[in-house]
């Protein structure tokens, strides 16, 4: 009888571009067929110099009701200057345009959290003393109207 090997454990804390796409691919791939929801869509707009250089970002997904933004990034020279609003506009509009009912995004930075407030975003929950003296806030906005018809 032949016995399985147990694969190695190895830690990589910065695990190539293509490593992470596999892990991503595999969760992905598994909670879909989970939910028979295959509507996954990923989201990514930048901001650019027009010389090359890379400002700002916003990464996520569209997936079911939601759009997870997962990262959100605005170099310090253009903060302030509706550039943050800009890309966070630009993967609302794309979620919605994918069915999206709501947006979801996390943050630990108070500034940050303020601006979402301001956006509309709504703190459902938070990790108090997450690192240090900073919490970590779970927000959450509608996109459209959600209230049944009359």
């Amino acid at each position: 009888m032949s016995q399985t090997r147990l694969p190695l454990l190895i830690f990589e804390p910065l695990p190539s571009d293509d490593l992470r796409q596999f892990v991503e691919d595999q969760v992905v791939s598994f909670t879909t067929v989970l939910t028979r929801s295959p509507d996954y869509q990923p989201v990514g707009y930048f901001l650019r110099q027009e010389r090359g250089e890379w400002v700002g970002g916003c990464l996520g997904y569209v997936w079911g009701n939601y759009l997870h933004v997962q990262w959100l990034w605005v170099a310090p020279k253009f903060q302030g200057m509706g550039q943050g609003r800009r890309l966070l506009d630009a993967a609302e509009t794309m979620a919605m345009d994918y069915g999206a009912l709501y947006s979801t995004l996390e943050t630990l930075n108070p500034s940050a959290k303020s601006f979402y407030q301001r956006l509309g975003y709504e703190v459902f929950a938070s990790l108090d003393r997450y690192t240090g003296e900073y919490s970590k806030y779970f927000l959450r906005k509608p996109l459209r109207d959600t209230a049944p018809a009359r």
